[in-house]
């Protein structure tokens, strides 16, 4: 059937329609409150005149559609397909920023709590996700302080000579040491479970039967405890109750366009006061529609979000602004409205949200470069740190065939390589192992090469009492990071942040969550700073090797004269500084610096041209 008959036998009623190119690749996703009317105005003459309508009809081989019973299924089901199928002529959704989840580890024996920006599919309970970013982490920090279930990294499958600091500073029970009995600590996950889930009166209630319990029973330490942990959610309900009284919660959206690129920012109101921005880009529009961009936008972020303000101000009214906002309250559960501000205190603020549009635009497409401060804060962000690195430490392994093998350590601090705490390694023999391809009987392997040289630089830290770094880089895989985390866990230094960046994928892994492997955008600046260390890392280590090998080579060619050693080939390095060099020298010369008869074998062998 030719596609304009097809179009001509579309029903009348609402549904969604879905334009294919000759391979059956979905081009272009669209609801509509009649197919028919809807899909037949694409292939009107007028129409092509529009750049991305022609592009789009120029394309179209094919179309299927689905039939709803209104628009607001058909609103909903459009947002799911095109976020399904990310069509090439839809407005996608491209988020700079992707917000934590707090993942319960529910499948362990004994669960944790860690901030992620990934859902994996592990058998952990995750929620969220929450906004501003630093919610999760005070949320987090909460659960420490005051359930003492921890974020660690330490294999709990395993009982450990002695716990972390966490457990002297009272914020883990100590699982890792048995210190805790199973019932104790499955008690504190239940209470984190329940303050997760919201579910506080339920908490609370449990909470207080406890605290009288173990009043009745004369364990007055254990009952204040529980008194404590029921102020505090008190605090909590009555902060948030003070909170909601001060404003209504409002998203103010705005953007600016030099077509093909956009930016957008969506700044977050909660209780009268800005909580968080987003920024969002796009480097592809064309034609850039504010009408057909701004719906589509709106969709995209709201239709699915676990949480809908009352209020969103746009710079524009749009055609769907009534139905959406129908579909949104229903969600919501509340009155939620779309509005236009002209004038006063809302309009103003819109334009500030322009104006700060407009600089990230600039910021983004006419690359200013970013603070050292900023980078440190999305590196925090985009590794799950506790804080901002400070300072960064990070490890290579250079070697031919398992020969002269060296590691090199560089230091990245408050935003700048630091030179002079760049340190060196000769790996000694506790990172040899046996193999096929043999140099003097044994292989230096990378692995065990990196747990050496990890292990000796942080054993001379504790020993010397200095502070470990704020971030530990492995250039490597995960191999390379599980090297490293066997040399800490050997020196007992748990939750230790630990990341590593495998070469040819410029994939990063961190320790304890090695299972959601980071892939940065490779304009991320981020990215950028991490590559810059591991580059210079890997540099670092190659030259060293480099001098080793060349400095042997030398120093076994004047060694194989008869009465000649290592101390003297070194003394005459030092005085001459090379073998060529010493070719030109007469005996008298030699034997100024050696005595007569070792001068003249020297003298002698380098004339022969034995060496």
């Amino acid at each position: 059937m030719e596609l304009r008959e097809k179009v001509d036998q579309l029903p009348p009623q609402p549904g969604v329609y879905l334009f294919q190119d000759a391979g059956g690749k979905i081009l272009y996703v669209g609801k509509a409150r009649s197919l028919r009317s809807r899909v037949r105005s694409y292939f009107l003459e007028s129409r092509w005149q529009d750049a991305k309508t022609g592009s789009l009809v120029r394309e179209i081989a094919d179309l299927e559609y689905i039939v709803v019973d209104n628009e607001k299924e058909a609103l909903a089901l459009e947002n799911n397909l095109i976020k399904r199928h990310m069509p090439k002529f839809n407005v996608l959704l491209r988020d700079d920023k992707t917000y934590p989840y707090i993942r319960y580890t529910a499948f362990e024996k004994y669960p944790r709590v860690y901030v992620t920006r990934r859902l994996n599919k592990d058998g952990s309970t995750y929620f969220g996700p929450y906004f501003p970013a630093s919610l999760a982490y005070r949320l987090v920090h909460l659960i420490h302080k005051h359930f003492l279930v921890p974020s660690c990294t330490v294999d709990l499958s395993r009982s450990h000579p002695r716990p972390c600091l966490q457990y002297y500073i009272h914020r883990c029970l100590g699982p890792c040491a048995d210190l805790v009995t199973d019932e104790r600590y499955a008690e504190a996950a239940r209470d984190v479970r329940l303050f997760l889930e919201g579910r506080r009166n339920d908490l609370s209630r449990s909470l207080k039967e406890r605290m009288e319990r173990a009043s009745e029973e004369q364990r007055y330490e254990e009952a204040g405890g529980y008194r404590d942990l029921l102020r505090t959610l008190a605090e909590m309900e009555e902060r948030q109750k003070i909170a909601a009284a001060e404003g209504d919660d409002t998203d103010v959206l705005a953007w600016y366009a030099e077509p093909p690129q956009v930016a957008v920012n969506l700044f977050h109101i909660r209780g009268g006061r800005v909580v968080d921005r987003r920024d969002f880009y796009w480097e592809d529009l064309e034609e850039f529609d504010p009408t057909e961009f701004l719906p589509s936008l709106l969709k995209q972020l709201y239709l699915e979000a676990s949480y809908l303000p009352r209020y969103i101000h746009t710079p524009l009214d749009f055609e769907d602004r009534a139905l959406l906002e129908d579909v949104l309250t229903e969600s919501a559960g509340h009155r939620v409205e779309i509005l236009n501000p002209q004038r006063g205190q809302k309009h103003a603020f819109l334009e500030l949200v322009e104006k700060n549009a407009k600089h990230s635009f600039v910021q983004r497409f006419r690359v200013l470069k970013p603070t050292s401060k900023a980078i440190a804060g999305a590196l925090e962000s985009a590794l799950g740190l506790p804080e901002p690195p400070r300072r960064i430490e990070s490890f290579d392994i250079s070697h031919i065939q398992g020969s002269d093998t060296v590691a090199s350590m560089v230091v990245w601090e408050d935003g700048k390589m630091k030179k002079s705490d760049f340190r060196k390694f000769i790996i000694r023999g506790s990172g040899m192992a046996p193999g096929p391809d043999k140099t003097d009987g044994l292989l230096r392997d990378d692995f065990a090469s990196m747990r050496e040289a990890v292990e000796r630089r942080y054993r001379r830290l504790q020993n010397e009492q200095k502070p470990l770094p704020s971030l530990i880089l492995i250039d490597g895989g995960i191999g390379q990071l599980h090297a490293a985390a066997q040399a800490l866990d050997q020196l007992q230094i748990i939750n230790q942040p630990v990341a590593s960046i495998a070469k040819k994928e410029e994939i990063l892994y961190v320790l304890g969550r090695e299972s959601e492997p980071i892939v940065l955008d490779r304009h991320s600046p981020v990215l950028h700073l991490i590559q810059q260390i591991r580059d210079e890392t890997h540099r670092f280590a190659v030259t060293f090797h480099r001098q080793r090998r060349s400095s042997r080579r030398i120093r076994t060619s004047l060694t194989e004269i008869p009465g000649v050693g290592d101390r003297t080939a070194q003394k005459l390095l030092r005085r001459f500084g090379s073998v060529t060099r010493l070719r030109q020298l007469s005996v008298e010369e030699l034997a100024a610096e050696l005595p007569r008869p070792q001068a003249q074998r020297v003298f002698d062998a380098l004339r022969e041209g034995s060496i």
